[in-house]
């Protein structure tokens, strides 16, 4: 009896509260990602902010839940990190700035083994970047993380050590924004 009251109760807060997406400053975020035969679930996400303005939405999805980030930025396992722009404020400039400022970061001043991988990263930001826009960032492990702006493929670079430095911009010890790393580990 009591197992039926639970799944009545379950089933009725499924209703109330879908499963499907997640809402954070107008952006949907779908909870499930589907990418090379892979199901990636949304592990967390939030809102990056820079002197109290509001620049994008992102989302970490990971094939297994794990609230470690630097055990998420090592792993060698499916993973992606979507970045939806809310504001008119980021350029294709200011993007390239704060990604170079990342991985300088993220490698702790060592970027001269990735700098290659990491020009042909920062060059996906050359074209206009307007609100609205979405890049995906997919990492498979011995392809590499592939790179996709509103749905349309644009890269993939090769390599672990690369996928970790990316990830290390949004997870790690120096990473850009402390309260969006916890929430996109789900801290």
């Amino acid at each position: 009896m009591h197992t039926l009251i639970f799944r009545a109760l379950f089933l009725s807060l499924l209703l109330i509260f879908p499963l499907s997406a997640e809402d954070i400053g107008g952006v949907t975020l779908e909870k499930q990602l589907m990418r090379s035969g892979n199901t990636l679930l949304l592990q967390g996400a939030g809102m990056r902010q820079k002197f109290f303005l509001d620049l994008y939405v992102a989302g970490l999805y990971t094939a297994t839940p794990n609230h470690n980030a630097q055990k998420i930025i090592d792993a060698d396992a499916p993973m992606a990190l979507t970045l939806h722009i809310v504001s008119k404020l980021i350029t294709s400039e200011k993007m390239q700035e704060a990604t170079h400022e990342g991985f300088e970061k993220s490698t702790h001043g060592n970027r001269a083994p990735l700098n290659d991988a990491i020009q042909t990263f920062i060059a996906v930001f050359d074209e206009p970047i307007v609100k609205g826009d979405l890049f995906e960032l997919f990492y498979t492990p011995s392809k590499g993380v592939s790179i996709y702006k509103n749905g349309k493929y644009k890269q993939t670079i090769k390599g672990l050590a690369f996928k970790k430095a990316l990830f290390g911009i949004w997870l790690g010890k120096e990473s850009a924004q402390e309260s969006l790393k916890k929430e996109l580990v789900g801290e």
